[in-house]
């Protein structure tokens, strides 16, 4: 892949964008992006794994385990937790 370099005029107009509002930025001219392509983007979303050690109570990791259905059951315990904050953030927003 080769990295084109910008011109310093793209470099002025680039600058000069970010230094706006966003109220102030003119989106007339690009279309709504609609659910299907927002799931469409999101089969592509790989966010960064953390690994951590934690200590559950030993019924709640059976439980997991039990209820995975086919997945490692952290990927269950991962997803979980995601409702979960994104729920929480609705909920104060």
């Amino acid at each position: 892949m080769s990295k084109k370099t910008l011109s310093p005029e793209q470099i002025e107009r680039l600058t000069a964008l970010a230094a706006m509002p966003d109220d102030q930025i003119d989106f007339s001219d690009i279309p709504e992006i609609t659910e299907e392509q927002w799931k469409a983007a999101r089969r592509f979303y790989k966010p960064v794994k953390q690994p951590v050690t934690m200590r559950l109570d030993a019924d709640i990791v059976a439980w997991f385990k039990d209820h995975a259905e086919g997945r490692p059951y952290q990927s269950e315990i991962n997803r979980v937790l995601r409702r979960h904050v994104a729920e929480a953030s609705k909920r104060r927003a």
